[in-house]
């Protein structure tokens, strides 16, 4: 990636709009800095629309260059388009002062796995020309596509760093797919995810699974097993079941529109 930096007027970074700061790789600012600089917040329409606005305003406080997009059916793609004219407006203007005309902007669309990389460029390209899927790792190298006359991607595989500091963002990437789900325990995701859920979107596990949010958050699983008839081997509520379906759920928008981030209380 450092490599390829070399080549590109751009970097356009991806990010879960429902764990904007978590699914941030900070190598990505080291390794990008001086290159223009855009961040784009994916998966928009499973995301809380007002939280979404609310990092939104955050970043470009900042002085980033910031959308949210869903990329499955165009949704501020046309924004897309806006931002990777202003960021490169300096860069084709220090072009014209040399005559050189009509060179396409190169940049380099880069995130953790499983944020939709690939499926953005196929957007902007007009054309299925990445491959895409809802797990990680689909992208494996690198891979040059145009996006329109003045434009080329480079696709690049997604990348997380050696180690998280904060327990809470293995967990947040956890859930939303970044992480494969055999490494981490799903019982204990589910438990974090129901605790969120009754913190921010309250009456959400009664209207969905008729269960008490009164109850010990511990007592998540079981609770949803029983009012889903989900049954383990003598007849006890089969937790895991209940987990899996909790955190399916979420990831598929049923529960509604969720995040698990929020502008407020973090930085």
């Amino acid at each position: 990636m450092e490599q390829n930096l070399k080549l590109v007027d751009l970097v356009i970074e991806l990010t879960d709009a429902r764990t904007v700061p978590s699914g941030r790789n900070p190598d990505i600012d080291k390794m990008a800095a001086g290159k223009s600089r855009i961040l784009l917040m994916t998966k928009s329409d499973l995301a809380d629309d007002a939280v979404t606005a609310r990092w939104v305003e955050y970043y470009r406080g900042q002085g980033i260059f910031t959308a949210a997009v869903n990329a499955r059916n165009g949704a501020g793609l046309k924004a897309v388009k806006d931002l990777i004219e202003q960021a490169s407006a300096e860069k084709q203007a220090r072009d014209r002062a040399r005559g050189i005309l009509n060179r396409p902007v190169r940049a380099m669309i880069a995130g953790i796995p499983n944020v939709g990389k690939s499926t953005l460029i196929n957007s902007l390209a007009g054309k299925a020309s990445a491959k895409t899927g809802n797990k990680p790792g689909v992208t494996r190298g690198e891979q040059w596509i145009r996006g329109g006359k003045n434009l080329e991607l480079l696709d690049t595989p997604g990348i997380l760093w050696p180690k998280f500091e904060d327990r809470k963002v293995g967990i947040d990437l956890s859930l939303t797919g970044t992480i494969r789900d055999e490494l981490l325990d799903e019982t204990e995701l589910a438990v974090f995810l129901g605790r969120c859920l009754k913190d921010h979107y309250p009456g959400t596990l009664h209207e969905r699974y008729g269960i008490d949010e009164a109850a010990e958050d511990e007592r998540i699983c079981a609770d949803i097993a029983a009012a889903r008839s989900l049954l383990a081997q003598g007849s006890a509520p089969d937790e895991k079941r209940a987990a899996k379906a909790l955190i399916d759920d979420f990831r598929s928008g049923k529960l509604g529109k969720i995040s698990l981030e929020f502008p407020d209380v973090t930085d």
